[in-house]
C-alpha cells in the first residue's frame, strides 16, 4: 500500500496545545524586562502591576463596575474551587456537566463538599444537556465552554434574570473569546494560560454584587483552606479586589499577563480577539465541510466552541475499531504530525472520545490553522495505508 506524500506547506507556529496556549505573536522574553522582580508582592510597585492586570481586564471583557475581579492561586482550577467551596451549600445545586470539567465540578460538589441536594443534568459527549430545566432557585455549577468536547453554552438565554440562585461559571476557555452575559454570571473564572497565552498556575474570578452578599450572609460547614479564603468573618476580603493576592504570586507571570493584555488591546480590544478566533473556526468549518472522513465532536453548529476545536473522523473504517484502538490511532495522527514539525499536542483529551483538538484562540494565527488542516488529511490517509487500507 503507497504512502501518500505529505504536504509542502507548514504552520508558521505548530504549537496548537489548549493550555498552556501558544504566546502572542512576536513575543520573546524581553517582554518579562521590567518585571518587578525581587521585591514583595505587597511592595507598592507590585501591588500596582497586579491591580493593573485586574482593572484592564475589567475593561477588555466588559465586566460591570459592580463586580469585583481578583487573581487567584491555581489557575482556573484553583479559582473555579474557591468559588465553590466558598459559597455552595446554602441552597440546592444544579450541574449541567457534557464534558470532563463539568463532569469534575459535579464530583466535587457531591463527593468532596457532600452536598444533598445535587441535580446532575448531564449529556453524552458532543451534546448539551437541557439547560431551559435549570431550576432559577437552586445554584448552577457549569463550565461555558466544555474545553474537552468543544462543545459551549451558545448564549445566556436560559439563566433566569430573576433567579435566586448563583450562576457560578467556569469561562476559562470562553474569556476573551466569546460574548458572555456578564449581568447573568455571578461567578466567573478563568486563566491567563487560555485565550491570551499566558503562564500557568494563575486565575482570575468575577464576584457579582449577589455572589459577595452570598460570601457575607452564608458560613460553609465544611473549613476553607487559606488560599481559597474569600471571606473571613462574615465579611469579604476585600483587599484582594484592590491588588491584593491570597498567596505569593509571580510576578514575572504578572508581567506576561500585562503583555498579553496590551497585545490584546493593539488587535482592537475584545472585537479584534473575537475576530480572530471566529476566523480560526471558519477555516476548521470550511475544511471539515468539504471531507467525508471527519467532523465535529459537537454536533450542532450552535454549540461549537471557537478555542476548544474538537474533531473526530467518521470513515467507518476507523469507525468499526474498539474505543482504546481509535484512541491509539488518533495518538499515530498526532505523533505523525508532530514528527514533521507541522503541529504540536493535537491529541484530544484523555477523558474526551477519541478525538484531534485544535486551539484557535487568538493567539493563534490564521493562517496557521489553515496550514495544519492538510496535514490532519495527510495523517489519516498515513495511518489507513499502515494498516492495508486503501
Amino acid at each position: 500500500m503507497p504512502f501518500p506524500a505529505p504536504p509542502h506547506r507548514k504552520p508558521a507556529d505548530p504549537r496548537f496545545a489548549t493550555g498552556p496556549a501558544r504566546k502572542r505573536p512576536g513575543w520573546s522574553p524581553h517582554a518579562l524586562a521590567d518585571a518587578c522582580v525581587g521585591r514583595s508582592h505587597r511592595s507598592p510597585g507590585a501591588r500596582e502591576r497586579l491591580n493593573a492586570v485586574v482593572e484592564r481586564s475589567r475593561r477588555l471583557l466588559g465586566i460591570p463596575d459592580g463586580h469585583q475581579v481578583a487573581i487567584m492561586p491555581g489557575s482556573d482550577t484553583g479559582a473555579y474551587e474557591a468559588a465553590l467551596w466558598n459559597l455552595l451549600g446554602a441552597r440546592d445545586v444544579d450541574a449541567p456537566a457534557w464534558d470532563g470539567f463539568g463532569r469534575a465540578w459535579l464530583r466535587d460538589v457531591v463527593d468532596q463538599l457532600g452536598l444533598d441536594g445535587v441535580r446532575a443534568l448531564e449529556a453524552p459527549d458532543g451534546a448539551l444537556p437541557d439547560l431551559g430545566a435549570v431550576d432559577a432557585g437552586r445554584d448552577v455549577v457549569f463550565p461555558w465552554v466544555g474545553t474537552t468536547t468543544g462543545v459551549m453554552v451558545p448564549d445566556g438565554d436560559w439563566i433566569d434574570p430573576n433567579r435566586c440562585g448563583l450562576t457560578i461559571c467556569d469561562a476559562t476557555s470562553a474569556a476573551f473569546a466569546v460574548d458572555l452575559p456578564w449581568d447573568k454570571l455571578d461567578v466567573a473564572t478563568w486563566s491567563w494560560q487560555k485565550v491570551l497565552g499566558g503562564e500557568a498556575q494563575h486565575g482570575m474570578i468575577a464576584l457579582s454584587p449577589r455572589a459577595l452578599a452570598r460570601l457575607e450572609s452564608h458560613t460553609p460547614a465544611w473549613p476553607i483552606p487559606k488560599v481559597f479564603r474569600l471571606a473571613e468573618g462574615g465579611r469579604v476580603k476585600t483587599g484582594l479586589f484592590a491588588g491584593g493576592v491570597l498567596n505569593t504570586p509571580s510576578m514575572l507571570c504578572v508581567e506576561d499577563a500585562l503583555d498579553a493584555l496590551a497585545w490584546a488591546e493593539s488587535v482592537g480590544g475584545f472585537p479584534g480577539l473575537r475576530a480572530r478566533i471566529r476566523d480560526n473556526l471558519a477555516r476548521v468549518s470550511a475544511w471539515v465541510a468539504e471531507r467525508d472522513w471527519v467532523d465535529f465532536l459537537a454536533a450542532d453548529p450552535a454549540t461549537r466552541a471557537p478555542t476548544s476545536i474538537c474533531l473526530r473522523p467518521v470513515d467507518p473504517w476507523f469507525r468499526g475499531h474498539s474505543e482504546p484502538e481509535q484512541r491509539r490511532l488518533i495518538g499515530r495522527m498526532a505523533e505523525l504530525v508532530a514528527e514533521h514539525g507541522a503541529g504540536d499536542d493535537l491529541m484530544g483529551h484523555r477523558d474526551a472520545p477519541p478525538t484531534l483538538r485544535i486551539w484557535g484562540g487568538s493567539t493563534v494565527d490564521p493562517d496557521d490553522v489553515a496550514a495544519v488542516l492538510p496535514w490532519l488529511d495527510w495523517a489519516f490517509k498515513y495511518i489507513k495505508a499502515e494498516n492495508g487500507v486503501e
